[in-house]
């Protein structure tokens, strides 16, 4: 963070929003790293709860199961965007959350209340404690954990797009499965009750389409230059 004009500019702090699949890590890490901010990525928060529950064998299908364990992992979120980390109860989950198993039951988890509020209190804790400011990327950011944040941006890019680059990530994934994946979890994450997948009404939209990934973080780092300057 040793970065001067970091520490002059008064701390900002930044919602990115939007479905897998857009280039949201890779973008908000990017801008993090390059303005010298913090870095939270809540959607690994939301894994680490999930491997909690898949490893002490609580029934997944059960919310009222769910909820009344939602207090016990104690998750740590490291917030270097070079070289961000995750534990649970002092363990690196950082590999183990990307697995299938935990990818396929994130969203049931993610809708219990209990878990989202557990969640979300944890996120307001550590984007109103980073100093120089925070980049902060998940899904319900700039409409529900952080409605105050300076600026909100909220990513898209058509589903096509979506699986190309994820199955990309899931080396030798089936592009036609993965987008319909990618479309049950956008589905499931718009419609649950609780802090739903949606673009905030202040929220800037850059479609992700047709756009590469430097052109997305030349983007979005211009964003945050002018409402630095602008404060």
């Amino acid at each position: 963070m040793e970065n001067g004009a970091a520490r002059t500019a008064p701390p900002v702090i930044v919602a990115i929003d939007g479905p897998s699949g857009t280039g949201k890590s890779s973008t908000s890490k990017a801008v993090a790293a390059q303005l010298g901010l913090s870095y939270l990525d809540t959607g690994a928060q939301y894994r680490a709860i999930t491997w909690w529950m898949v490893n002490n064998g609580i029934d997944l299908d059960d919310p009222s199961a769910i909820a009344a364990v939602a207090g016990k992992p104690e998750i740590v979120s490291g917030t270097d965007p070079s070289a961000p980390t995750i534990t649970v109860d002092g363990t690196d989950v950082a590999g183990p959350i990307r697995t299938q198993e935990v990818t396929s039951q994130v969203s049931a988890v993610s809708a219990v209340p209990e878990v989202r509020s557990r969640i979300t209190e944890l996120q307001r804790t550590i984007a109103l404690s980073a100093e120089d400011g925070i980049v902060v990327e998940g899904r319900d950011i700039g409409t529900t954990v952080l409605p105050d944040a300076d600026l909100k941006i909220f990513l898209t890019a058509s589903p096509e797009a979506r699986a190309a680059r994820r199955s990309g990530e899931l080396k030798g994934a089936d592009v036609q499965a993965t987008r319909e994946a990618l479309i049950k979890r956008d589905a499931a994450d718009s419609s649950r009750k609780t802090s739903p997948l949606a673009k905030a009404g202040d929220a800037v939209e850059v479609d992700t389409t047709e756009l590469t990934l430097t052109q997305v973080i030349e983007c979005v780092v211009t964003l945050v230059e002018e409402k630095r300057a602008a404060r």
